[in-house]
């Protein structure tokens, strides 16, 4: 991924209502959830669920598929594992990463830590 679809995805996740259903998404596995059970489960109107699962649509983060009457929206895996990937890039500067996602001590840490 490039640094502006980097941007338009975090963009797209920086409000509490679309964060919620991209996890609820990741959440569901790729089979997905139909609409009308994102809004209901997140108290949401349905205009205003459409409204968000656009924004993540145009971001990249979510694809979309009929089904008879139904829209059913599932995370997009490749999108979200491409700005994961992105932002641990060079983690830790070179050092192992630690299991509990840290930095453990090495050369470079140990540099920049004097």
């Amino acid at each position: 991924m490039n640094a502006e679809q980097i941007i338009h995805a975090l963009g797209a996740l920086a409000q509490e209502h679309r964060l919620a259903a991209f996890r609820l998404l990741v959440q569901a596995g790729p089979d997905g959830l139909a609409a009308g059970a994102l809004s209901e489960a997140l108290a949401i109107p349905a205009s205003s669920m459409s409204f968000h699962l656009a924004q993540l649509g145009h971001a990249g983060l979510v694809t979309q598929r009929r089904r008879s009457r139904s829209i059913i929206y599932s995370a997009n895996y490749p999108t979200m594992n491409g700005l994961v990937g992105y932002l641990m890039e060079n983690c830790c500067g070179g050092a192992t990463c630690a299991p509990d996602g840290g930095c453990e001590s090495g050369p470079a840490n140990e540099r920049s830590a004097a």
